[in-house]
């Protein structure tokens, strides 16, 4: 007598496994094919060989590539850039882009990032003191607010800059906010709401839902932006959170944010401008979003951003020209160190060229994972001559790097595979000697808070902490 129950088991068996393996190599030669770099592929591949189911749920969720999209059609990026542009042609030229012109021409041809001159920085290297003056800023505000924040948080400080912005808008000054979607995953909606019922306009940044979550939880924006009246902008890597101003029982919440008056609040209003026509699908472009604004001040400054989608990876292109043009020192801050292969190669090329190359990172952090990661680079870089400190007063956020006396640039951008690669982020590039000076003071101030790492001492780590460094580090291209 036949046994179809056992017959039918063998038949789904044979069936779950060649589905079950055939989407693994089905997936293998997607990652293939796809020609990312050599060492994500590898660690993508590693992971669906030796955890399959686990892989498999992880590229559904992080991995699929959304660098052949666009956010914009060319003839509408053209018009938004038509007054920026016309800006940017009827200033001076002016000496000091010849000190940086790879970098500055670098910007402009993959990212449509004009110099503009005549701005004035002010820098803010704890929450509150920027805090006060964004508030301060935002009374001022007759026309318009633009804001976008990965994280805005339903605390005292963000339901104190809430409240501004609903004063601003029963004021009748237009506003529009962006807040990240996962950023923002554990904040009510009625936060939001409550700006929306007040005349506010607000929009989350991919929204993660099923069954939609899959082809967005990868790519955030991690962009910190103001502007104001299209003359006054923020920039930096301060979120709207409590932690930002109190920090942790156990440290301070270090960070740098800056505030800019001049024609480069173009490019921030130009940025953020074309994140709002990502979300809401409506092209701004009108004059009054770009007013004439006269020089106020000895920087020449470049919005840069950078995105997953795109072929180009500007701010990372841009810093590996930065370290390599470097011709005395180089400064770095970042909260996570998961450096791409060309950012590790130009600092180790730069140190063994006889450049000051310092990195500087907090000593406790508040990922582990990450930090972990992190540490498994440092021996890469003493070993060619690099400087490395860990910050010890607290929480080091901060994303500043200065360079011979000159550049010196500030944004949201960490470090990191993420950053570089999966992440919407901007930095503003500043070239003045007096912005540059003031950067390396701050860094220097951080350094006297710092102890510093020497490689013989290094090495003397146990083995299992050097073991978990390492395994987190295969990882790194994916965290």
């Amino acid at each position: 007598m036949i046994d179809w129950n056992y017959i039918l088991s063998q038949i789904a068996t044979v069936a779950f496994d060649i589905l079950y393996f055939g989407a693994i190599i089905g997936t293998i030669v997607i990652i293939i094919l796809d020609n990312r770099n050599p060492v994500k592929t590898m660690a993508w591949i590693l992971i669906l060989l030796f955890l399959p189911i686990v892989g498999l749920v992880f590229y559904f969720f992080f991995g699929r590539s959304q660098r052949r999209e666009r956010i914009i059609g060319q003839k509408s990026y053209d018009r938004l850039l038509k007054k920026p542009m016309a800006e940017y042609l009827a200033q001076d030229c002016s000496e000091v882009q010849y000190e940086y012109s790879r970098l500055i021409q670098l910007f402009q041809h993959t990212n449509q990032a004009f110099p503009f001159e005549g701005n004035r920085v002010a820098v803010y290297t704890e929450g509150y003191t920027k805090l006060q003056s964004l508030l301060r800023e935002l009374q001022k505000a007759k026309q318009h607010i633009h804001m976008e924040y990965y994280i805005f948080e339903d605390d005292a400080i963000g339901r104190l800059v809430r409240d501004v912005l609903i004063e601003k808008a029963s004021q009748g000054v237009e506003v529009r906010v962006i807040y990240d979607d996962v950023g923002c995953w554990h904040v009510p909606n009625r936060f939001f709401e409550e700006m929306r019922n007040a005349g506010i306009e607000v929009r989350s940044f991919l929204k993660v839902r099923f069954p939609l979550f899959t082809s967005k939880v990868n790519y955030r924006n991690h962009r910190k932006i103001v502007v104001i009246d299209g003359c006054v902008g923020f920039v930096g890597g301060m979120n709207l959170a409590e932690r930002y101003m109190r920090g942790f029982s156990w440290g301070i919440w270090r960070d740098t944010h800056i505030m800019l008056k001049g024609k480069a609040v173009h490019g921030l209003q130009t940025a953020f401008l074309l994140d709002w026509y990502f979300v809401d699908r409506t092209l701004i472009t009108a004059s009054r979003y770009f007013p004439k604004i006269d020089s106020c001040g000895s920087s020449l400054v470049q919005i840069v951003t950078s995105e997953p989608i795109g072929p180009w990876k500007e701010i990372m292109q841009g810093l590996t020209v930065a370290i390599t043009n470097a011709k005395k020192y180089f400064y770095m801050q970042t909260p996570y160190f998961l450096p791409t292969e060309q950012i590790l190669a130009a600092m180790q090329t730069a140190a063994l060229s006889g450049v000051d190359i310092r990195l500087m990172l907090p000593e406790r952090a508040d990922n582990r994972i990450t930090h972990l990661g992190s540490r498994s680079y440092l021996a890469d870089v003493m070993q060619a001559g690099v400087k490395v400190y860990f910050y010890k007063k607290g929480f080091l956020h901060s994303k500043l790097m200065v360079s011979d006396d000159l550049l010196s640039t500030v944004g949201s951008t960490n470090v990191d595979f993420r950053s570089f690669e999966h992440n919407f982020e901007v930095n503003a590039f500043i070239y003045d000697v007096n912005t540059a000076l003031e950067m390396k003071e701050i860094f220097l101030q951080d350094q006297r808070e710092s102890t510093q790492i020497f490689l013989k001492n290094w090495v003397k780590r146990s083995w299992r902490q050097k073991a978990a460094e390492s395994i987190i580090r295969l990882l790194a291209p994916l965290l």
